[in-house]
């Protein structure tokens, strides 16, 4: 057994809200007899059709400071050393959830990614403890007979034998995707020994699980319902496709990923079922659950076009099934009554739950603002939106003059929708940040009439949630896993298996430092923050990495005409390499009499400097360009900084031209 336990994801059976000493991932399926919630003042909101300058500018602050928050969240609940981990010991009530640690690890391996390499010796951590668990036999079995499969163990990594929903299918696929992640960032910086030796047997015999028992079914992430689910599903194909591609990066391979990928993508479709993405195949709900979007967002890749066969965020499928999912909390909880579609409301696991009576929950509340930032991150990428049928009707709910079509990055509407998914977008987090506690802590769930926080206090999974919304919202995303290549349906479909290696995994060593050639250019400022619990007070170091994009605000006051519509062009390829028919449209939706702004929000990387000028273009097609000089401007690139505004005024015009000279 590994000398040193990460205690992730731990929590205990409480019989007292005296003695709480929470530090979950995961909380639901507590016996309610046991498990007493912690209640916070907390004012109910109704959210409004636009967020006006003043709160947007309020929940950036907000945000900034609450991801700052979440991260310490997150340490705290992180054995050894975690203030909330402490108290473990060998047989208490305190457990360890294979799925919940992977997907609040892989926040901490995207940080990493980001540059926060204070986050090294916990992921080192949590591939030993990872490689050891593989290894402990439980009533799901052993390491070669379904064992991987097993919902949780006791943080001292003892099997828990009691009665579970079990087997969960969906735990190697995400420790698979976790490790790979980190693997990968070892082999870019020149470890890859460390990606060979010590992550790849560990990836491989999840790898081999997922091949082998991808087509029986298993109980889902809430862990209620025994069928197969979506979310498993989804997330086990970004596995299979993103591990064959690693088995080559360590000079091996996975035959068995290769044969069963898109056999998985097939069986994907039959979710569809025409107008939303059906949860579970079993359990006799309707179906419409968080569980959905949650695999949206976990198989979410910056680089792949918005593709219906991997559901990703701008798949017509995807923004049809956010609606649905959402739609459905609307009438169900107290909290949402009299908010219109198109309108961001307080969103929990699915309208049927009766966990805690059912509640809205902050991390499904999130990931529906996950959602729409990165797909406002695609189709900015793509710079063009397409509507179709079957997503009509969520564009509709936020932009009325929405029709089928596709609308390219220089048109007012492009513009228009783009605003408008992002004040959607903001409206949810803004619920969350009106439900949260006043000292920034993340329950699992808040009331659905009252908006007071309601069951596990600290629930590490809210963190991990608002740290990637906050991410996303700011245009930084995590590496592609290649979904773009792993698109194709084959022309038979079956629901078979196939044989792969299991092996003991043993990790040896690592280094006492691990450096990337990006550390020596990113700026780090180690902050100290406090966390406090009702017995504990500690502090906690962490690092303020340098976010690899910002989004950059350009306001110009500009005077037009009717018709007249103002853009900006530049030196980069974001502005348009001085494309005037590249150029990036601005918004007018904050125009007034008095005050004739422009402005956009685009997302660029730290560190650029290029010149831009603002263009009108008449209504006869002809561009006007502001006089000279040149503007000139560089992206801020120092730590913590994740936005930035530039504010300008139109310079007067002599001539009208078509060509930049």
């Amino acid at each position: 057994m590994p000398t040193t336990i990460l205690k992730i994801t731990l929590f205990p059976l409480i019989d007292s809200i005296f003695s709480v000493q929470l530090s979950p991932v995961r909380i639901a399926m507590l016996t309610l007899s046991k498990v007493l919630p912690v209640l916070a003042l907390s004012h109910a909101v109704a959210a409004a059709p636009q967020l006006s300058a003043r709160a947007t500018a309020s929940l950036n602050t907000w945000l900034s400071t609450e991801a700052s928050f979440a991260l310490d969240g997150i340490l705290t609940n992180i054995g050894a050393n975690g203030a909330y981990a402490k108290t473990a010991k060998a047989g208490a009530d305190y457990y360890t959830w294979t799925r919940d640690a992977a997907l609040t690890v892989k926040v901490l391996v995207d940080l990493f990614h980001n540059g926060d390499l204070s986050l090294q010796t916990i992921l080192e951590e949590y591939t030993n403890s990872q490689a050891y668990l593989q290894t402990v036999s439980n009533p799901s079995g052993g390491l070669a007979s379904g064992g991987l499969a097993e919902p949780k163990f006791y943080v001292d990594m003892t099997a828990f034998t009691g009665s579970w929903g079990r087997p969960q299918r969906d735990g190697p696929a995400l420790r698979a995707t976790t490790l790979i992640g980190f693997g990968n960032w070892l082999i870019d910086n020149g470890y890859s020994s460390y990606a060979s030796n010590n992550i790849w047997p560990i990836v491989r015999n999840d790898l081999t699980y997922v091949a082998q028992y991808w087509s029986k079914s298993g109980y889902d992430l809430w862990e209620e319902v025994n069928s197969m689910s979506f979310f498993t599903v989804a997330v086990q194909h970004r596995a299979l496709v993103e591990g064959s591609t690693f088995a080559h990066r360590v000079g091996a391979s996975c035959p068995w990923c290769d044969s069963q990928a898109p056999q998985i993508l097939c069986y994907m479709q039959n979710f569809w079922t025409g107008s939303y993405i059906n949860a579970n195949t079993g359990g006799g709900r309707s179906g419409k659950d968080a569980n959905t979007v949650l695999a949206s967002i976990h198989t979410f890749d910056p680089d792949a076009a918005c593709d219906d066969i991997t559901f990703q965020p701008c798949s017509s499928r995807a923004l049809a099934n956010h609606k649905v999912y959402t739609d459905s909390f609307r009438s169900v909880y107290s909290l949402n009554t009299g908010i219109a579609q198109g309108v961001a409301v307080a969103a929990g696991r699915y309208p049927e739950d009766s966990y805690y009576n059912g509640n809205p929950w902050f991390l499904t509340t999130l990931a529906a603002a996950e959602q729409l930032y990165d797909a406002i991150y695609q189709w900015q990428k793509a710079r063009s939106i397409s509507i179709t049928s079957t997503s009509l009707a969520f564009f509709k709910d936020i932009y009325s003059s929405a029709a089928v079509g596709t609308y390219a990055s220089g048109s007012s509407a492009f513009t228009a929708i783009i605003d408008a998914v992002k004040t959607y977008a903001d409206g949810y987090v803004s619920i969350v940040k009106a439900h949260a506690m006043a000292n920034g802590s993340l329950s699992e769930q808040f009331d659905k009439t009252y908006g007071t926080c309601v069951s596990a206090r600290d629930l590490t999974w809210s963190y991990a949630a608002l740290l990637t919304a906050s991410m996303r919202r700011n245009g930084v995303v995590p590496p592609s896993w290649d979904a773009a290549s792993a698109n194709t349906l084959p022309s038979s479909c079956s629901t078979g298996s196939a044989t792969g290696t299991y092996s003991t995994a043993t990790v040896t060593t690592w280094p006492s430092t691990l450096t990337s050639g990006s550390a020596s250019a990113t700026t780090t400022i180690m902050a100290t923050s406090t966390a406090t619990s009702s017995s504990t007070t500690t502090s906690t170091t962490t690092a303020c990495t340098t976010p690899s994009t910002v989004a950059v605000t350009f306001n110009v006051i500009a005077t037009t005409t009717y018709g007249e519509n103002v853009y900006i062009v530049g030196s980069i390829s974001q502005l348009g390499n001085w494309d005037t028919g590249s150029a990036v449209a601005l918004s007018a939706s904050k125009n007034t009499s008095s005050n004739n702004l422009w402005y956009v929000d685009i997302n660029l990387p730290g560190g650029t400097a290029f010149e831009y000028k603002y263009i009108r273009k008449e209504t006869d097609g002809s561009i006007v360009w502001e006089s000279d000089p040149n503007r000139s401007y560089t992206v801020p690139s120092s730590c913590g900084v994740s936005t930035a505004t530039e504010s300008d005024t139109w310079r007067c015009t002599l001539e009208t031209q078509s060509v930049r000279n």
